[in-house]
C-alpha cells in the first residue's frame, strides 16, 4: 500500500466529482421561446461555459470572466479573464459589459447564470464613492485580516453595485436559472462569489460590524453608504427575484463521499468529520492532528487503517512574509503537532489547483516530514511563524501540483492513520 498514491487517488477523485462536464448537464432547463443568455464568474466558470455549451440544444451567447489560466475555449460565449484574489480593472470591465447585456431582456427570454468560487474577486463594481484603488486595499485588508468567507462576502455585497442580488435584479423580467459550484462552508448561495444573482438577507449593519471587528479602513463615503442604508442589498421577496430557480450543482460534500469511496475501495475505513470546517489552518492541523493520534493509539473513533476526510475554508492570519495559503498552513501544523507520528500521512489541497495566490493546490506530509525538514536546515516552527508553507514544502519536494482543475468546491483534507 503506497500512502502518498492513494491520498492521491482520493485527492482527484474528490475534483472529477465536481468537474463541469459531470455535473452541468443534469441541470439545464429546457429552452426558452425567447434568447438563452450565459453569464457568471469564477474559476470554474469557464468550464462550466464549455460543459453548457456541448448540451444546449438551442442558439447561446454571453460572457463569463475566470481567472488568468482558466479560460477554456467556447463556441458562442465569451471567456474573459482577470485577477484574483485582488480584482483588477479586466474584471471590472467585465462587471460593467455583464451588467449592461441583461438590462434590455424580456419575459421570454432566459439567463443561464454559472457561478462558482473566486467569483468576489472576478466581477468587482464598486459602490459607495469607492473606485478600483479602494476596491483592492479593501480586498487585501480582507484577505489579511482572518475574516471568515462568510464575513468577507457580507461586506462585500454591501459595496457592490452588481453582488448581492443586483445582477438579478438587472435580469428582470427575464427568468434566471443559477447553476452554482459551491467552494463555501454551509453552501449558501449567497456567500457563493457574494451572491450576484440570489436575494441577500444581511443588513448594512451586519457589514459595519465586520469592519469594526477587523479594523478594516474604510473611506469615509463608504462608511457614510453603510451607515445610511444605501448599501442594502436586494432583499427575500423582491419581486425582481421571484423568477431565479438556483442550483447547487457540486458541493464539497459531493468531493468527500467521492474520496470516501476510493477509501473504501482500499479497504480504508472513511470518516468525513465534515465539509464546512473553519478557523485558522494552523489552530484545525493541531486539533486533527490530536483526532489522528487518538486513532492510531486507541483505535477511536476508529479502528487503523482509516482515514479522516475534511472539507471547508479555514483562515490564515499573516503573521510573516513567507509564501503560503490555507492548506499549507494546515498541513504544517499539522506535521508538528503529529511529532513524526510512525502510521500518519496527510494531503491538504485547494480543489481549484491554487492554495493562495500561487499555482500550487497543496502538499503532502509523511511520518518523516519533521526528520527530513530538520536534515536540509529547515525549521519546521520558523516556517510556520513566517506562514511559509509553501516554500517548506517546496524545499523538500512534497508540494502537489495540479494546474488549474477548472473546478472549485473548496479545500479537501485527508489524514491516512494506517
Amino acid at each position: 500500500m503506497d500512502p502518498r498514491a492513494i491520498l492521491r487517488e482520493m485527492f482527484d477523485a474528490a475534483v472529477s466529482a465536481a468537474m463541469p462536464e459531470r455535473c452541468i448537464p443534469p441541470h439545464l432547463p429546457p429552452p426558452p421561446l425567447g434568447r438563452t443568455v450565459v453569464i457568471g464568474a469564477g474559476k470554474a466558470s469557464a468550464a462550466m461555459a464549455a460543459a453548457l455549451e456541448r448540451h444546449w440544444p438551442g442558439p447561446l451567447s454571453g460572457l463569463v470572466v475566470t481567472r488568468y489560466g482558466h479560460a477554456v475555449a467556447c463556441r458562442t460565449v465569451e471567456i474573459v479573464e482577470a485577477a484574483h484574489p485582488v480584482p483588477d480593472a479586466a474584471g471590472l470591465a467585465a462587471a460593467r459589459r455583464m451588467l449592461a447585456s441583461v438590462a434590455e431582456l424580456g419575459n421570454d427570454d432566459l439567463v443561464i447564470c454559472l457561478i462558482s468560487g473566486g467569483g468576489s474577486a472576478l466581477l468587482p463594481m464598486p459602490a459607495g464613492g469607492l473606485d478600483l484603488d479602494a476596491k483592492q486595499a479593501i480586498n487585501r485588508d480582507l484577505l489579511r485580516c482572518g475574516a471568515t468567507i462568510t464575513e468577507m462576502n457580507c461586506l462585500r455585497r454591501h459595496l457592490s453595485a452588481i453582488k448581492g442580488g443586483r445582477l438579478a435584479a438587472a435580469c428582470h423580467p427575464a427568468r434566471v436559472v443559477n447553476l452554482l459550484i459551491s467552494d463555501v462552508p454551509g453552501d449558501d448561495p449567497a456567500d457563493i462569489a457574494s451572491g450576484p444573482t440570489v436575494a441577500d438577507p444581511s443588513r448594512c449593519h451586519d457589514a459595519l460590524e465586520i469592519v469594526d471587528r477587523y479594523r478594516i479602513p474604510l473611506p469615509g463615503e463608504a462608511r457614510a453608504w453603510l451607515e445610511s442604508g444605501r448599501g442594502e442589498s436586494v432583499k427575500p421577496g423582491d419581486p425582481r427575484t421571484a423568477g431565479v430557480e438556483t442550483h447547487l450543482v457540486a458541493t464539497p460534500q459531493m468531493a468527500l463521499l467521492a474520496a470516501a469511496g476510493v477509501a473504501a475501495r482500499h479497504g480504508i475505513r472513511p470518516l468525513i468529520l465534515g465539509d464546512s470546517l473553519q478557523g485558522e489552518a494552523r489552530e484545525l492541523g493541531r486539533a486533527l492532528a490530536g483526532v489522528a493520534m487518538q486513532v492510531a493509539r486507541h483505535h477511536q473513533p476508529a479502528r487503523p487503517p482509516c482515514v479522516l476526510l475534511s472539507g471547508g475554508e479555514t483562515t490564515v492570519t499573516l503573521r510573516g512574509e513567507g509564501r503560503g495559503g490555507r492548506n499549507v498552513e494546515f498541513l504544517l501544523a499539522l506535521a508538528i503537532a503529529l511529532e513524526g507520528q510512525t502510521t500518519t500521512w496527510a494531503l491538504a489541497g485547494d480543489t481549484d489547483g491554487v492554495d493562495g495566490v500561487e499555482e500550487i493546490a497543496g502538499a503532502v506530509i509523511a511520518p518523516d516530514t519533521l526528520t527530513r525538514a530538520w536534515s536540509a536546515g529547515i525549521d519546521p516552527r520558523a516556517s510556520l511563524d513566517a506562514n511559509d508553507g509553501h516554500g517548506f514544502f517546496e524545499r523538500l519536494g512534497d508540494s502537489l501540483v495540479t494546474g488549474p482543475t477548472l473546478t472549485n468546491v473548496n479545500d479537501f483534507r485527508a489524514i491516512l492513520v494506517l
